[in-house]
């Protein structure tokens, strides 16, 4: 054995962070149904092309790389369950997908500090919520509603919500006023130091 090398190894092993999070993320494999920028410590392309990138570039989206989800590196993910009344059409459903936390832990955003996160639809609907506020909403990144893949041109194919009517103070609001942080049709998740 070399020891030299052996504990060469062995003191920088503590000193660098775990390889996963030097490594770049594999790149999607299909269609890319949400992107997640900014302060992301993990990316698998580069900067934002305003000729390929027309969607972004409308909605005034920047950045220099970028993590790109696939569904298949969406689906595994671990998932959660929620079942919240909607305001659709006042009846519960069973959401599933990760929790936001987990999708920003995939891209290499630290799960303490302040950070906020804007959370863009296809139609250019835009919240911004600080991280502490989506740990404690328990925000979820919706895949599935009812069993059943949540579809472009409907909540989907993801969709930002949380059980609004188990946490204060959205569940005192009228049913139709519970979910405006909440966007569906979410395809961009832009992640800032506060």
């Amino acid at each position: 054995m070399k020891k030299r090398a052996f504990l060469s190894a062995t003191a920088l092993a503590g000193l660098l962070p775990a390889a996963p999070a030097l490594a770049a993320a594999a790149p999607a494999r299909g269609p890319v149904l949400l992107t997640v920028s900014g302060a992301v410590g993990r990316a698998n392309r580069g900067a934002l092309d305003p000729a390929l990138d027309q969607m972004m570039a409308k909605h005034g989206i920047q950045f220099d790389k970028a993590l790109a989800l696939d569904a298949q590196a969406l689906y595994r993910l671990p998932s959660v369950q929620i079942k919240p009344t909607l305001e659709y059409d006042a009846k519960v459903h069973t959401l599933s997908g990760p929790l936001l936390t987990t999708v920003l832990a995939a891209a290499g955003v630290p799960a303490t500090g302040a950070f906020t996160v804007g959370m863009r639809a296809v139609d250019g609907y835009n919240v911004s919520l600080g991280l502490a506020e989506l740990v404690r909403m328990r925000m979820l990144v919706a895949t599935h509603i009812d069993g059943h893949p949540l579809a472009l041109g409907g909540l989907g194919p993801q969709w930002a919500v949380f059980d609004a009517g188990a946490v204060a103070p959205y569940k005192d609001q009228p049913l139709k006023e519970r979910f405006a942080q909440c966007p569906w049709g979410l395809y961009h998740l832009d992640v800032q130091r506060a």
